[in-house]
């Protein structure tokens, strides 16, 4: 079994008890299956739940390279040559990235209002970039972009390999029987 969950900002992607957040038992009533893979708290997008060891395996080990899509809010008007140090891999001291596919935007038609809205300055505009990547360490985008100068304002996952976040609501699921 497969689910594809759109985790709200906030949402700590454990099933386990926080004290300061909800976590994926609050949305997800479905005993017996684990994320393959995690977005950091501050992050919003998809999620796959699983209970298929194998497939989590696939999806969270980089030796895969199963490609996540992201779609990047940056604080900055990045031109394109400014993002060619993402596209050959960008040194973040504990190790160097592999090369994202990285361009500018619109801003995404499906996009959901976030709670609290990102912070905004009103002489400094804002960029929307889409990312791909097939890595995914911890923090590795927003780590990515601050590193090149323009920090993320807000981060979302919208793909995961053939799986796609579509039009699925923040907080809600859906099951996939392959």
């Amino acid at each position: 079994m497969k689910i594809l969950f759109n985790k709200p900002y906030g949402v700590v992607c454990q099933f386990s008890k926080h004290d300061n957040h909800k976590t994926l038992k609050d949305f997800i009533p479905i005993p017996n299956v684990y994320p393959a893979g995690r977005l950091d708290t501050d992050s919003e997008g998809l999620i796959i739940l699983t209970d298929d060891g194998i497939f989590q395996h696939q999806i969270s080990d980089p030796k895969y390279k199963m490609q996540k899509n992201y779609w990047v809010q940056v604080e900055g008007a990045p031109k394109d040559s400014d993002l060619e140090e993402l596209r050959k891999g960008v040194d973040l001291g504990d190790f160097k990235s592999l090369p994202a596919e990285v361009k500018m935007i619109n801003e995404p038609a499906i996009l959901w209002e976030r709670i609290p809205p990102i912070r905004e300055r009103k002489m400094i505009p804002t960029t929307w970039l889409e990312i791909k990547i097939s890595e995914g360490k911890n923090r590795q985008v927003r780590r990515m972009t601050g590193k090149i100068g323009y920090p993320t304002l807000r981060l979302i996952r919208f793909a995961i390999g053939a799986y796609k976040l579509d039009e699925l609501d923040p907080g809600t699921y859906k099951i996939i029987h392959e």
